[in-house]
Formats: structure tokens, C-alpha cells, sequence
């Protein structure tokens, strides 16, 4: 990874450059230290105390990574893919990482195949998880750098049919708890956690059903499933929440732009995937 100090900096050391510029974590940093050729600038190993200028390049090299999981043959689209980052696009019907009932056929697994194929080795880094019947864009880090500063620095976009219909915009403030005697289904409740849904109706499918675009400020466990739920609205195929699957296979979620930083280069990306609830008479 390379990283420009901008020209008007008269001077600043490596450390405040990467700790403050950069958003480098202190871990990351200590380890850069320790590792041969970690931090150079040009053919000079630079020290954390040692004195930067506008226009210097640094030259970050992360120690590797230990990849423990095996690849599968399942090709799964990718979106976009740099140095840094990758994101792919998952099917619905995967899960992103091996479970005991899904050991071989994961996002997880996929990826590894990916590397191997370009002849990389990194770990398996998702920023953002979906749910295993939930499709769309998964964003990753490459490196421990960009994992740590892409959780900050992203924002996502999604598309789901819901049962019913609904008009304009609007937002969900409702808190969010684990159903009582459930493992995993929400809930709104008071005494829940803070979640945050924003979406507009995009289309509407008579009175059956409305085609939204949703945008989060929490990540909260199943947030767009159970907002939805909660104000009568299921998403279509859901039938843990109340959704028919009369008419569709699995949920109808997919997150179809993502949003970032790009680490490096500080550039802000989009990254879209569009898709179509088909309904059938």
C-alpha cells in the first residue's frame, strides 16, 4: 500500500502521518514496526519517529496472512476488486461463513477459490455480512489495514419487496431485542437496542406489494427484517417474520450499492448490483 503526505504539510512524523492521516490502528502500527521493510520510504526503512514532508510516498508492507480455508469451486461474482479491497456479489442461499451445517459452499470458501485463481493469499475479511437467503454486495478487506478502517467508512444500500403498500419515505426508529424463547429473531421492544431504518417506495404493486430502497444508521441483527415486521410490513418470502412464500423462495432483501472510502487513496467509490423481484400471476 502506498500513501501520499499531502503537499502542504511542512513536516510530520510517520507515526502522526499514519496514526492521524491514515487512521492507523497503534496494533497495525506496532506490527509495521517489527517487520523488516515495513514502512519505507524509497529504499530507506523509515522509523515511526522520523520526520515526513508534502509529496513523500510511503511504502506500507504488511506482514502476510495464514489462510486456514479451503477453497470450493463456486464461482461467485465480483463487483469490484483492487489491492485493498474486494467485493462480491453474493447468491442468496450461501452463507458467508462456514457454519456446522454449511461447512464447504460459503462466501468464505468462495473466496479462497478467488485467491487461488489469482494467485493471491489473504484472509477472509467481510466488513459487512448478510444473511445466508439475503443477496448482494459483500464488501472485504485484503489486508488488516483496510479492515479496520472500512467499518467506518462505508455505507450501504438496499432493495426489498415487502408485503402490503406503503407511500413516500419514511424512517423507523423502533429499538430492536431477541424474541423471547428465539436465538436469533428480533423484535421492536423498549428495552431493545437502538435501531435506525430509513426507506422509499420506489414502486408499488397495487396493494400487494411495495418495492423500497432502504439505507441503515445501526447494524442491528436482522434490523430491515424485523423494522418491517414490526410496522405490518414483511418483506416478501420471509416467513420468519410473517412473510408469504406463496410467491417467493426466500426473503426479498439484496444490497445493491455499496459506498466507501477506499483506504489508500481516500476516493470515494460506488459499487452497484441491481436486481428484479419478478412476480409471478
Amino acid at each position: 500500500m502506498k500513501f501520499t503526505v499531502p503537499d502542504e504539510t511542512e513536516q510530520i512524523t510517520v507515526k502522526q502521518f499514519l496514526r492521524k492521516n491514515c487512521e492507523m490502528s497503534a496494533r497495525t502500527l506496532a506490527k509495521l514496526k517489527r517487520c523488516e521493510n515495513g514502512i519505507m520510504l524509497g529504499e530507506k526503512q523509515m522509523r515511526s519517529i522520523d520526520l515526513l514532508h508534502g509529496g513523500d510516498v510511503l511504502q506500507i508492507n504488511l506482514p502476510g496472512d495464514n489462510v486456514h480455508i479451503e477453497p470450493s469451486e463456486t464461482a461467485v461474482p465480483v463487483a469490484y476488486e483492487d489491492s485493498s479491497v474486494i467485493i462480491f456479489d453474493k447468491p442468496p442461499g450461501m452463507t458467508v461463513h462456514p457454519v456446522h451445517e454449511y461447512r464447504d459452499n460459503t462466501l468464505a470458501n468462495a473466496a479462497a477459490y478467488h485467491m487461488r485463481k489469482m494467485g493471491e493469499s489473504y484472509s477472509f475479511r467481510p466488513v459487512s455480512r448478510l444473511d445466508k437467503d439475503t443477496s448482494g454486495l459483500v464488501l472485504c478487506a485484503k489486508n488488516r489495514y483496510a479492515a479496520a478502517f472500512l467499518p467506518s467508512h462505508n455505507q450501504k444500500k438496499y432493495k426489498a419487496l415487502c408485503h402490503g403498500r406503503l407511500e413516500g419515505s419514511a424512517v423507523i426508529d423502533k429499538p430492536l431485542r431477541i424474541k423471547e424463547g428465539h436465538t436469533i429473531q428480533r423484535e421492536i421492544g423498549e428495552d431493545g437496542q437502538r435501531a435506525v431504518t430509513h426507506y422509499r417506495v420506489l414502486k408499488n404493486y397495487g396493494e400487494e406489494y411495495s418495492l423500497l430502497e432502504l439505507w441503515l444508521e445501526t447494524g442491528r441483527t436482522h434490523q430491515i427484517r424485523a423494522h418491517l415486521a414490526g410496522i405490518g410490513h414483511p418483506l416478501a418470502g420471509d416467513d420468519m417474520y410473517g412473510g408469504s412464500r406463496e410467491k417467493f423462495p426466500r426473503q426479498c432483501l439484496h444490497c445493491c450499492a455499496v459506498t466507501f472510502t477506499h483506504p489508500e487513496t481516500a476516493k470515494e467509490i460506488t459499487v452497484s448490483s441491481d436486481i428484479d423481484f419478478l412476480i409471478s400471476d
